[in-house]
């Protein structure tokens, strides 16, 4: 029996076991080595030929990946480790770094009980590791941390026990600052979960050259830094890695200290699903039971040219079968089981057997899930959705060379929609333009690479748009918005929310979706006050509806048709067409005619998108511009060109201090003047600076370029060109 085939088989024998399984994922800032790490443990499960030196980025399975040397796509893998006498099934998911593909980290998070925070050690904590970090405590799931390269710190900062001890512990300091800040807002946590090397739950390593330590290791094999040093400096790594294998260490590390399904669900599903807690699913949700309802959660959607769509994801109950018919909520009707299997690195295994609960299982014929969807045997109150920490801030119109292509490219872009829930994509008819918008150049690039290569689609691309919002900077009078006819009438103010509000709603800890006291509570937590929360008649995007109006009659059959206008008015708000944020709208009377015929659509539509568009204006509605935080390290030498780069750029340097032998400058820039920097800082400086970015949401674009701004979008639109007189304040 091959090795493959005997890997399988103990996969299969494991699942039954839900004790002995953990589901982890592998997540850092980019380039801090999460994908050498993963090839190392799957080398070590015995799933690749243990080469020399572990780069063959097995988990980077695109043609692209590999050749920019960066995960653009969550990889799926199980494999199996034996610790302490027991076999252990791990179910690995390997996550990109860069800030661009950060919704898959998200959904990867949702599929997994722990996650190994990969960091640098000569780097430290970066920006993307805080935002990895959050990302896994928010969906409630476990941190450990391994500190890879640690051979830089020995081969090339020359460092000595002390001043490496020192270092590392800094680096421990820094995550740990990270997970109290977070941890502490978390009534549902009661333990500790911040990592310590006395505990086990902190490896060193160094994944290129394949070795690892961590307390318990260096206890168990007599290992000590002085010994590393000595071993790292006569370049005897291969004895090292033999003395001191990096994936035992890990592996045993995920063994010992990620929780097992059993422990982990009856934690986690109260954070992720607002089900009723007292009904069967809930029951055997909690005890992740295999015979109970079906429950799995789609995590991550993909397409296999033989087999189709693929959906992977987590089996939170029941046991998953071909053949089954499940519901995929939010759509009509059942889809039909194809095959159940599970992934060993880029290829999926398909198993005779059905996948029970607390395994992640890759599943085809789920034609309707999304990245996200939930799927069960009976209709059942869904999963929270995820939600993503940053949201599209860059857009680029795609069109097919050849009209031919034309159906293949809407296809082609409704199913990039379908698997990348970070992705918007609007598909102009009329025009036969197609725009998609994503969180930064580089997710685009990739997106329209891929449509042209995989898919053999001759594609071309406009300069990239960066996405505005429109927010009310005060509060307005109350404006009047009648319809065509004449017989109906809303009387309606705006005022902006305050940062707090439009967060909560933001990170959908307030939405319609759940029951309307958990929501009035969270509004009031954020600082909405009592009578408002309780008025809440609905929410688009990050604004509100208040219903402050007293027994007007025909109003509840005609809320609908308002809520429509309303919609249609925040979508494209007054200014640019662009949408509006923030807005807390309150409707105050409505003047409505006896017959229905009297106030259809036609005629309650227009009134309340008028009248929403006139009380933004009076509430001096203004452009807003996406910003990036931006973190370059350089050296001194170059401290002054770098810093200039952002300056430059209508961006501001917060920070500058010294990191090891680098300068670190910190600021901010808007989006759309970091189109083109990464050219521009390489020449500055050499070459010789690393830089990040990280989007940092929305602020008030400077008075003097507003007009200017807002003439552009609308010429781009085609809008007309001359603003409504009331905009004379900008």
């Amino acid at each position: 029996m091959g090795r493959r085939k005997k890997i399988v088989q103990e996969c299969e024998e494991l699942m039954d076991q839900p004790e002995q399984i953990r589901n982890i994922a592998i997540a850092a800032h980019v380039d801090h080595g999460k994908t050498t790490l993963t090839d190392n443990l799957l080398a070590g499960a015995g799933m690749i030929a243990d080469a020399d030196e572990a780069t063959q980025l097995v988990m980077d399975t695109e043609e692209d990946e590999q050749e920019r040397g960066i995960t653009i796509d969550a990889a799926n893998v199980s494999m199996t480790h034996e610790y302490e006498g027991e076999n252990h099934l791990i179910n690995l998911i390997d996550t990109p770094g860069h800030v661009d593909f950060g919704g898959d980290v998200t959904r990867a998070m949702r599929a997994v009980d722990g996650a190994l925070v990969v960091v640098d050690a000569v780097e430290g904590a970066m920006p993307q590791t805080e935002t990895v970090v959050r990302q896994a405590l928010r969906e409630g799931v476990k941190p450990a941390l391994f500190i890879n390269k640690v051979d830089r710190l020995i081969s090339e900062l020359q460092e000595g026990p002390e001043e490496m001890q020192e270092r590392l512990q800094a680096v421990i300091g820094d995550v740990n600052e990270l997970i109290r800040g977070m941890t502490e807002e978390m009534d549902d946590i009661d333990e500790d979960w911040t990592v310590s090397v006395e505990e086990g739950t902190v490896g060193f390593g160094s994944a290129l050259y394949k070795w690892g330590v961590s307390l318990p290791s260096m206890q168990r094999t007599g290992m000590s830094f002085a010994d590393i040093i000595e071993l790292e400096q006569n370049h005897e790594r291969q004895e090292l890695h033999e003395r001191t294998p990096l994936s035992d260490v890990v592996l045993d590390m995920v063994a010992e200290h990620f929780p097992n399904p059993l422990k982990a669900q009856p934690f986690r599903v109260p954070r992720i699903w607002r089900g009723d807690d007292d009904s069967d699913v809930a029951e055997s949700m909690r005890t992740v039971d295999r015979d109970g309802d079906i429950v799995f959660m789609a995590t991550d959607i993909g397409m296999d040219p033989h087999a189709g769509e693929i959906a992977t994801g987590r089996v939170f109950s029941g046991t998953l079968e071909k053949g089954q018919e499940l519901y995929v909520s939010g759509t009509v009707g059942k889809n039909r089981v194809q095959s159940v299997g599970i992934y060993m690195g880029g290829e999926r295994e398909e198993l005779d057997r059905g996948v029970p609960a607390g395994n992640v299982a890759a599943v085809t014929g789920l034609k309707d899930a999304i990245a996200g969807s939930t799927v069960s045997d009976k209709e059942m109150t869904p999963f929270e959705s995820i939600e993503h920490i940053s949201e599209p801030v860059i857009t680029k119109s795609v069109e097919a060379k050849s009209m031919d292509d034309l159906p293949k490219l809407i296809k082609t872009l409704q199913q990039v929609a379908k698997e990348d829930p970070t992705i918007r994509v609007e598909i102009n008819e009329d025009t036969g333009e197609h725009l998609i918008s994503g969180q930064g150049e580089l997710h685009l690039e990739v997106i329209t690479q891929r449509i042209q290569k995989n898919q053999g689609i001759p594609v071309q691309t406009g300069e990239p748009i960066v996405v505005y919002r429109e927010q009310p900077q005060g509060s307005s009078r109350e404006v009047e918005g009648v319809s065509p006819n004449r017989h109906n009438k809303f009387y309606i103010t705006v005022e902006p929310m305050s940062d707090d509000i439009v967060e909560t709603i933001q990170r959908g800890e307030a939405s319609m979706d759940m029951p309307e006291l958990e929501r009035r509570e969270a509004l009031q937590e954020a600082g909405m006050d009592k009578d408002t929360s309780q008025n809440v008649e609905h929410i688009h995007g990050t604004n509100v509806l208040i219903d402050d109006t007293k027994g007007i009659q025909h109003l509840n059959e005609t809320m609908e048709l308002v809520i429509e206008g309303l919609e249609e008015a925040l979508d494209d708000g007054p200014l640019a067409a662009e949408p509006v944020q923030g807005a807390l709208l309150r409707l105050h009377d409505a003047r409505l005619h006896e017959d229905t015929i009297h106030r259809g659509p036609a005629q309650v539509i227009p009134a309340v998108r008028d009248a929403v568009h006139r009380s933004l204006i009076d509430g001096e509605i203004r452009l807003l511009e996406p910003i990036q935080d931006v973190r370059i390290d350089v050296p001194s030498e170059h401290m002054g060109n770098a810093s200039g780069e952002i300056q430059g750029r209508r961006g501001r340097v917060d920070d500058m201090y010294q990191e090891g032998d680098l300068m670190v400058i910190e600021g901010i820039a808007p989006v759309e003047e970091m189109i083109g920097f990464s050219s521009d800082i390489r020449s500055a400086t050499e070459g010789r600076a690393s830089w990040n970015t990280e989007n940092a949401g929305f602020r008030v674009l400077v008075d003097n370029l507003q007009r200017e701004k807002i003439m552009e979008i609308r010429e781009r639109k085609g809008m007309k060109l001359e603003l409504p007189q009331s905009i004379d304040y900008i």
